[in-house]
């Protein structure tokens, strides 16, 4: 080990439990790594910045590192001692809220749900990771991609996929309610799992669309998301294991959503044969009897409880950001009627079950999709116009509106411009764990890419 900050999260849980190496080394090891990679802090972003946390509590985060060192024996937390960073969307008792916004400034009396199961496992917070303004956008354009700093991290995660692609901290939260776990993942290299809908408690956590919402680990491998999904869901059980021998993975019927990248679509290929050579059985399966764009039902349903929740700051509107101002008028202007939501959640309950249909008659254990069809492209506009990021969400919104679970993992490098692209499996409802399991023996396979370090601009 050459620098403690450079460690996964089970790696950490080793050492630390052997005594190879204390909670502070380590806690001041990614503290350091932050001071020397970050860069200028600030709201708006720098180009010559990655910019990831929002707010760091370095004085905080030693203490805390200090209290679990001296915690032994069979008192000791499964996680204690290792460091995380929140999306700023997570509640902490005592520090402040903002989403990255200038809209908001809170300062909550409780820690969210997640957060509170986490602390109780033993890590240590480090702080607050920038998010797209209130999780409203495939992009975080203040925040910088470490492998290129004039490219996008994603969205809405941004701060959360950066800050571990450039090896500030072995783990990390995120939200996702469109693809915001996923897109900053396979845009930054590094892994997650969007659990299934309902498994995660948001209490505590700022919303964008509650119908939609799911709290979730980000890591550099699924191995560690796998460590942090643990506390934190209400589904028992632990990874399933990680073979791909004799399992039935189908083809997305979903390709044509969207036109690949010349890179996503290698990267994809990549993990077909992969998956092969494991002793995947891969099929082509005829699509289910439901629509495979479900852009409508899912927008009025986004639109309307988007608007209802900023109804609160309608004093202070000027304050956002274009396209999010731009997004909440049109869910006013929409006014969408409490039948026709009706009707989408409806349409919606029944297009997920005809997928759970699906996966059991077919006996297809995972369904396989590029995560993002394009790779990161330079930052800057993501905050001009609503909805100009819709390509990033094109495969991975339909995945919230059935609420089936996600695993995200990195398919490799690209060879004609050298940044990240991402390979996703899609499982059956509440069924996290085995396809954790599945994504796990992928990513050994796969590997996990390192971004460059320092990061330089790369153009087309």
């Amino acid at each position: 080990m050459s620098d403690p900050a450079d460690l996964g999260v089970t790696e950490a849980v080793s050492l630390l439990a052997a005594g190879s190496i204390s909670s502070v080394e380590l806690v001041e090891a990614c503290l350091h790594r932050i001071d020397e990679r970050d860069g200028t802090h600030s709201h708006a972003g720098d180009p010559a910045s990655i910019n990831a946390w929002v707010r760091v509590y370095a004085d905080e985060a030693v203490q805390a590192a200090k209290r679990a060192d001296e915690v032994r024996g069979e008192d000791r937390p499964p996680l204690s001692g290792v460091p995380v960073g929140l999306k700023d969307l997570y509640a902490v008792a005592g520090k402040p809220l903002t989403a990255s916004s200038r809209v908001l400034d809170d300062v909550p009396d409780r820690d969210s749900d997640v957060w509170a199961a986490l602390k109780a496992a033993g890590m240590v917070l480090l702080g607050h990771t920038h998010t797209h303004e209130f999780a409203v956008g495939g992009t975080t354009d203040q925040v910088a991609n470490p492998w290129a700093l004039d490219r996008t991290a994603g969205g809405s995660s941004g701060g959360s996929a950066a800050a571990l692609a450039a090896r500030m901290t072995p783990a990390a939260t995120g939200s996702d309610t469109a693809g915001s776990l996923r897109i900053p993942s396979a845009l930054c290299g590094t892994s997650t799992i969007k659990p299934t809908h309902g498994t995660t408690s948001f209490r505590g956590v700022v919303p964008l669309a509650p119908s939609f919402d799911c709290a979730g680990p980000m890591a550099r491998t699924l191995e560690d998301c796998a460590a942090l999904l643990a506390p934190i869901t209400a589904l028992e059980g632990q990874p399933g294991p990680a073979s791909l021998d004799g399992v039935r993975v189908a083809v997305s019927p979903r390709l044509e959503s969207a036109e690949l990248d010349a890179d996503v679509a290698g990267g994809f290929d990549l993990a077909l044969e992969r998956c092969r050579a494991l002793g995947a059985e891969l099929v082509d399966v005829a699509p289910p009897a439901v629509e495979l764009d479900v852009g409508l039902d899912y927008l009025d349903i986004l639109h309307a409880e988007l608007a209802a929740w900023h109804r609160r700051f309608a004093d202070r509107r000027e304050h956002y950001r274009p396209a999010l101002r731009e997004w909440v008028e049109q869910g006013e202007e929409k006014g969408t009627s409490a039948i026709d939501l009706a009707s989408a959640q409806i349409r919606r309950r029944e297009a997920a079950a005809v997928w759970s249909d699906w996966f059991a008659e077919h006996r297809v254990e995972a369904l396989i999709e590029p995560t993002v069809p394009v790779v990161a492209w330079e930052r800057g506009e993501g905050y001009e116009v609503a909805g100009s990021d819709e390509v990033l969400i094109r495969f991975t919104h339909y995945w919230n509106y059935t609420g089936f679970p996600a695993v995200a993992l990195p398919a490799g490098v690209g060879s004609r411009i050298g940044l990240p692209v991402g390979v996703s499996l899609i499982g059956p409802s509440r069924g996290d764990w085995a396809l954790l399991g599945l994504g796990i023996a992928l990513q050994s396979d796969l590997g996990v890419p390192e971004a460059p370090v320092p990061a330089a601009a790369t153009s087309n």
